[in-house]
């Protein structure tokens, strides 16, 4: 959904719309949608400036990093961006700190879809987890390590700390 700067209203312009996800729009490989994303945005226009304030909120299946069990993600997310004209991105050797934070349109466009989807992926924990607290599945025996606790020889020490004990115990 492309909008216009040029034709946007005085007073701005409220969307509030559904967007199909698929999984190729998703940066995390096995997430999958749930629902549609559902955003409300309000934008604006100030000079040149392009101001971008909304909502998403969706529901997305990640499997969890440590117990590989799949889990439901719920998205309830606000953003506010500003938006400057493409002019204004020059090609610089170096980028400063304040370059980080800047967004730009082109063609006198800006493309909410992208914005939107961009705003979901943001949201997303680097690694998924279905509960803090969760312990993962035994390297051994692959049993999941939530639903009790697993019963192989593990318990013994890390033998990757064995010359360490060693050189600890001969300092002694």
């Amino acid at each position: 959904m492309n909008i216009d700067i040029d034709r946007l209203p005085a007073e701005g312009l409220n969307i509030s719309r559904d967007f199909e996800l698929f999984s190729g729009d998703l940066v995390e490989d096995n997430a999958v949608s749930l629902k549609p994303l559902h955003a409300d945005v309000f934008i604006h226009r100030v000079g040149e400036e392009v101001y971008v304030k909304g909502h998403i909120s969706t529901s997305v299946n990640f499997i969890c990093s440590r117990c590989l069990s799949p889990f439901e993600f719920a998205v309830d997310s606000h953003f506010d961006l500003v938006f400057l004209p493409e002019e204004l991105d020059v090609m610089k050797d170096q980028l400063e700190r304040d370059d980080v934070n800047k967004l730009f349109y082109y063609s006198r466009s800006l493309n909410l879809e992208e914005v939107v989807l961009e705003q979901l992926n943001l949201t997303f924990p680097l690694r998924p987890l279905c509960s803090e607290d969760c312990q993962g599945i035994c390297p051994v025996c692959g049993r999941l390590i939530n639903n009790g606790d697993c019963f192989c020889a593990q318990k013994g020490t890390d033998s990757r700390f064995g010359k360490l004990k060693i050189l600890l115990r001969d300092k002694s």
